[in-house]
């Protein structure tokens, strides 16, 4: 889960070509093609725009924190009271690594969240910082993971400022206790082995390792269990749910997990009668009460796109359009009673390319983003408790309708904010169902 659209390296870009490379079918372009175009447009290292924003944070104040490259900037209103005057950087960190003692070259920010008291957090592909929301490099911290472990997603912060995440070998809870960054028990502190093999490189669209979820909490206030769930990384992924607290007492390590922390695990199989060789998601867990609902993002053939595999952007402009889209998805419920997971239904027929999928609440769906060869792009909405198709924005072949790593969104009256992958536009539905 990345909210992502790419930003020039040659500097202003102008909406007509936005609106240029919006409008293109790249169906019949080869991938050649689409890599000089893509650098002519936005430079020689536009597969790096990955990295930057892709998790940003806004705080009580309107204040938006996001980093570009090794900066993390705070934006906020010129006039707050005329947003048409734009936006300025109120302050800003020019290098975030300097939060580390003698990083290692390899070192990168991937994201930004907030503990429940006011600090910001900043994600590493080696580590977790704090620093406060005045980004004085004089208050931060920094908690170190292994040499050989490495990060590249997100994180979950729960109310006692708990923070969730999940390297490519290990699910940790640390506590930030208000001075510290904490991985000690008594501060109820944690860490946890889960099934990630090396051999499980994924070839196309998720990063790396391990799993690619950003960790989701599951269970709140007075609920019977409090969990915290991710994806595993094996090539055929498990739902992996684990105790974020106490674990209860007299539980017994179910079997085939990694530890006794893990509270339960099924495999995901996305409706396939013959699962292919790889059922694998970049996406974090959609999570609404005890109901859980994951995606495959990976095609059934990735041959073609072995050889650009490292170019997550150029392959995310071409799978679909071009070359075979990833199909299937499936719902699950945790029972309290049993401690363990139950399938609900599921869909081989459903396509999720790249885009975080989310829950609607007021309509009882869960939501995607994929590409089919009859209809190209589309948001697809399947009623929560059967799976049915009960929506679909379709928005055909060209580019707009290319969600590209970014998430869905939806505003109170139901228009949608569809971040494209040349930005975000809105869509209203008219009352006849149409947009």
């Amino acid at each position: 889960m990345r909210p992502l659209y790419l930003v020039s390296t040659l500097g202003s870009v102008s909406e007509q070509v936005f609106k240029a490379f919006g409008a293109l079918n790249p169906s019949s372009m080869s991938l050649s093609a689409m890599n000089t175009l893509l650098t002519q447009l936005f430079g020689e290292s536009y597969s790096a725009r990955l990295a930057n924003g892709v998790y940003s944070v806004v705080d009580k104040d309107n204040v938006v924190y996001a980093n570009f490259g090794n900066g993390i900037y705070a934006f906020t209103l010129s006039d707050p009271s005329d947003p048409t005057k734009g936006i300025s950087i109120a302050r800003k960190i020019d290098d975030v690594l300097a939060m580390q003692t003698n990083p290692p070259s390899t070192a990168r920010v991937f994201g930004l969240s907030m503990t429940y008291d006011g600090n910001l957090i900043v994600v590493f592909n080696n580590g977790v910082a704090i620093v406060n929301r005045s980004l004085d490099l004089a208050s931060s911290t920094f908690y170190a993971f292994n040499s050989d472990e490495t990060v590249s997603n997100s994180i979950a912060v729960d109310e006692n400022n708990g923070i969730y995440v999940a390297s490519d070998k290990l699910m940790r809870k640390l506590v930030w206790t208000g001075t510290v960054l904490s991985d000690k028990e008594a501060d109820g502190a944690w860490s946890s082995s889960y099934d990630a093999p090396t051999d499980a490189q994924p070839p196309v669209i998720k990063l790396g390792l391990g799993t690619g979820s950003t960790p989701t909490l599951m269970g709140f206030g007075d609920d019977t269990d409090k969990l915290v769930v991710i994806t595993d990384g094996a090539k055929r992924m498990k739902l992996v749910a684990f105790w974020r607290d106490a674990i209860p007492t007299g539980f017994v390590q179910q079997e085939g997990t990694a530890s006794r922390r893990i509270a339960g695990q099924i495999q995901v199989n996305a409706g396939f009668s013959e699962p292919p060789e790889w059922i694998q998601s970049e996406q974090s867990v959609v999570v609404s009460g005890y109901g859980a609902f994951v995606v495959n993002n990976i095609p059934a053939n990735t041959t073609d796109l072995s050889a650009v595999s490292s170019n997550k952007l150029l392959v995310v402009t071409m799978m679909g359009p071009a070359f075979d889209t990833a199909y299937g998805v499936e719902r699950f419920q945790w029972d309290t009673a049993q401690h363990q997971w139950a399938s609900v239904w599921a869909r081989s027929d459903v396509s999720s390319t790249s885009m975080v999928p989310v829950h609607s609440q007021s309509k009882n769906m869960a939501l995607v983003n994929g590409y089919t060869p009859e209809r190209g792009w589309e948001v697809t909405g399947m009623n929560w408790n059967t799976g049915e198709t009960v929506h679909q924005t379709i928005f055909g072949k060209q580019n707009y309708g290319n969600g590209a790593y970014a998430i869905l969104e939806y505003l109170e009256n139901g228009d949608l904010i569809f971040n494209s992958i040349v930005g975000p536009f809105r869509v209203h539905y008219h009352t006849n169902g149409n947009s």
